[in-house]
């Protein structure tokens, strides 16, 4: 048995803004192809961590490599865009005034202008890879559609196949399940255990049925740093998160 080849590792990364510790000598290490799950309070440093890893902003202190041994806070977000790691963020951004086929065809890698796009002619390689990633995230039948008139679960799935146009090697998701009905959320889910193996994934979650359904690693983040990683039956017995996370979910439903 090989040992799993770490992709993404976080050694001691802190981050202050305006004196606030938003991530706390936080250590992480993600294997390739993994499908990992990240839930925590609000404020726990989930979306600070992924800023740092998009360079969208740059640790005070500690590592974060790529592979083997890239170091990405020296690098914009352009360049660590380029090596292979894609963001989607909780609010879908689309290109609302083309079609489904228009927005795969505009990520598909190489120096896109809307105009070339549109207007040059579409290899065969490209109308290929544009099809398997519609039938991916099952809107092949809406190829034709505007982005704007999709529902909101089918524009989330949308800009998840337009991260997936650019072949990423780690795919960063950020609450994917926000906002969708429970069809959607489960179809969401069937998703992102698809592309598990093939790209490693991280999930930032609250919806715990969601999380249910697609969890094998679990990360807890409290306050910047981890406070308990494992299988979710592991977490959710574990006291320290019953107390800051699990617990307050209950309270706030009641």
């Amino acid at each position: 048995m090989h040992a799993p080849e770490i992709i993404l590792g976080l050694a001691g990364v802190s981050k202050s803004f305006d004196g606030f510790k938003a991530i706390n000598d936080l250590t992480l290490y993600l294997d390739a192809g993994e499908l990992r799950t990240i839930i925590g309070p609000n404020g726990a440093g989930k979306s600070s961590m992924l800023d740092l890893i998009t360079g969208r902003t740059r640790p005070d202190a500690g590592t974060i490599e790529f592979g083997p041994r890239i170091d990405l806070t020296r690098l914009n977000e352009y360049q660590i865009n380029r090596l292979g790691i894609g963001r989607k963020f909780q609010t879908p951004t689309v290109y609302s005034e083309h079609t489904v086929f228009e927005n795969i065809l505009l990520s598909l890698p190489g120096r896109w202008s809307v105009w070339q796009a549109i207007f040059s002619r579409t290899t065969r390689a490209q109308l290929d890879r544009i099809g398997e990633v519609l039938e991916t995230v099952g809107l092949a039948a809406e190829g034709d559609r505007l982005a704007g008139t999709l529902a909101h679960g089918q524009k989330q799935w949308l800009e998840i196949g337009m991260l997936l146009a650019q072949d990423p090697k780690v795919l960063l998701v950020d609450e994917p399940a926000a906002g969708m009905t429970d069809e959607e959320t489960v179809r969401t889910g069937e998703l992102l255990l698809s592309l598990a193996g093939k790209h490693t994934i991280v999930v930032i979650e609250h919806d715990m049925t969601f999380v249910r359904q697609i969890a094998r690693k679990v990360t807890v983040l409290h306050q910047g740093t981890v406070l308990c990683e494992g299988s979710l039956d592991q977490v959710q017995s574990d006291e320290r998160v019953v107390e800051v996370y699990l617990g307050r979910k209950k309270r706030e439903k009641h």
